[in-house]
């Protein structure tokens, strides 16, 4: 059945949604009372329906027949952005913490449950987010349902449980940031372009605060920011829409709001008017160079244009970048370009690897030369239109599973309040002009508003570093032209903190 052929036919089985609401209300207590809020665009074919429980829950559906399967999103709007001086990292460890104990279940029975009933889960925390995923068959929804919302209401929060997923965490950060090199300097990159903005600091938190933490500390937290009314359940699959309202109904109905959520007040970054330069020494054989362009917010006009420009630079090994520093120069094994995709201001970052023999004072130069052409001279409309299709097909590649499309309804809800907006986006990035992308040029890749850091190698590695990896496809040569990791292309551009690639004396 095709995807328009199947959106029409459960849009046919779905009765007034007026009488379904009112029919799955009687006798609900005033927590479970859904009400109705309308239908957004995703796509041509598909619609998502927005509901919402009197607890203040946001429930957003999309039946998709395809398989008998079915993925079931939970999203908290609480990221490492909600997080105070001297308690930073507290949203990723709490993402670990609710993977323990509830009053109704023992430590370790939310992962064997899910198994038993064919299920995988996992979940990963951000600057503006943190979410849960299940992907389960269709016939086991209920599993999720009940389990997701138990989490909700009743974890237990013990001392031998925080002060051990408080090991595991610390473990990661020495994993995957202390002892890596792309891993500390991406961190000092936004500790140094960002002096007030919470950006400042690493999701995965500093390693005093991490150990530092009380289980009181926990606690505060999982009363003010796990609630109904400071979340989103996202479920997409092969289920009927009043079957997947009814299981939410009665889950979740009895859960009551948050009374104690925090207004949302930033401190405002102060303008970069000069650009800050670092030079470190890492176990890396190779020079590295890492630059932070400042960068506007998802929601912004120039994000997209932005983004398109950035595919034209380094999108592959056709790209710019790709073919005059490492194909025809020579000098750099390793190039990647990202344009964060946050609810506020970012970062551009820019990231490059030098070859044996080279310096990053080299790259800097060479990628300097393409930076101030491309803000001097309009693309070739046939360099944007491979650009914008490379941008579609990654886009499009994202959504073809059940759990692609709620990380996408999911993200683009909880930062944008904006389910559809990937599809959105997709229109704009189809109606990006050459004059668009050579505007954006010169107004974002100003160098007083950059970071720029030299990586220097401390002398204790002997082996060429960054250069083993495969590329995206296209023609090879051992060296890399990288496109941003997963939850979708053009959500993250490391791979978010998460559970499962946590350590406790070894991988987990």
């Amino acid at each position: 059945m095709t995807v328009v052929a199947t959106a029409l036919a459960a849009e046919a089985c779905v009765p007034s949604r007026a009488a379904l609401v009112t029919e799955l209300n009687a006798g609900k207590p005033s927590g479970a009372q859904l009400s109705y809020e309308g239908e957004i665009h995703f796509g041509q074919a598909m619609r998502v329906q927005r509901f919402a429980l009197g607890n203040g829950l946001r429930v957003l559906v999309l039946e998709d027949h395809g398989a008998p399967v079915v993925t079931y999103h939970t999203w908290f709007r609480v990221g490492s952005r909600d997080e105070k001086p001297g308690k930073t990292g507290l949203a990723h460890l709490f993402e670990h913490l609710m993977f323990n104990e509830t009053k109704s279940l023992a430590a370790g029975e939310f992962d064997k449950i899910l198994e038993r009933n064919g299920a995988e889960s996992n979940a990963a925390t951000w600057m503006d987010w943190t979410y849960y995923h299940e992907n389960l068959p269709a016939s086991k929804l209920e599993v999720a349902v009940r389990l997701e919302a138990d989490r909700m209401a009743n974890l237990v929060l013990r001392e031998k449980q925080v002060s051990s997923e408080k090991e595991v965490v610390a473990n990661e950060r020495r994993y995957r940031v202390d002892d890596d090199v792309e891993g500390s300097v991406g961190e000092l990159l936004f500790k140094t372009a960002f002096t007030a903005h919470p950006y400042h600091w690493p999701t995965i938190g500093w390693m005093e605060d991490i150990q530092a933490f009380t289980t009181d500390d926990c606690e505060a937290f999982y009363r003010t920011y796990y609630a109904p009314n400071n979340a989103t359940v996202v479920i997409v699959g092969d289920a009927a829409e009043r079957d997947m309202l009814a299981l939410v109904q009665h889950h979740y109905g009895a859960i009551p709001s948050s009374t104690i959520l925090p207004t949302r007040v930033y401190p405002a970054e102060p303008e970069q008017t000069a650009e800050r330069r670092l030079e470190v020494k890492k176990p890396t054989a190779n020079e590295k160079l890492m630059l932070g362009y400042k960068s506007p917010a998802l929601d912004a006009p120039d994000h997209v244009p932005l983004t398109v420009l950035n595919e034209i630079l380094f999108g592959g090994r056709s790209s710019r970048v790709y073919r005059a520093l490492v194909k025809q120069g020579e000098l750099a094994t390793d190039i990647r370009g990202w344009v964060g995709t946050f609810a506020e201001a970012g970062l551009w970052e820019m990231y490059l690897t030098a070859r044996e023999g080279h310096s990053a004072q080299e790259l800097e130069v060479a990628l300097e030369a393409l930076l101030a052409e491309i803000s001097a001279h309009e693309v070739p409309p046939e360099e944007l239109e491979k650009a914008k299709s490379r941008l579609e097909l990654a886009f499009l590649q994202g959504m073809e599973t059940v759990s692609g499309k709620a990380e996408q309804i999911g993200f683009y809800e909880t930062v944008l309040r904006d389910p559809g907006a990937g599809f959105v986006r997709l229109e704009a990035y189809r109606a990006v002009t050459v004059e668009d992308v050579r505007r954006v040029a010169k107004t974002w890749l100003d160098v007083r508003r950059r970071t720029t850091i030299h990586v220097l190698p401390d002398g204790s590695a002997d082996a060429a570093d960054g250069d083993d990896e495969e590329g995206d496809g296209e023609e090879g040569d051992g060296a890399v032209a990288r496109a941003p990791a997963r939850p979708g292309r053009g959500v993250a551009p490391r791979k978010p903190w998460s559970r499962a690639r946590a350590l406790r004396g070894g991988a987990r």
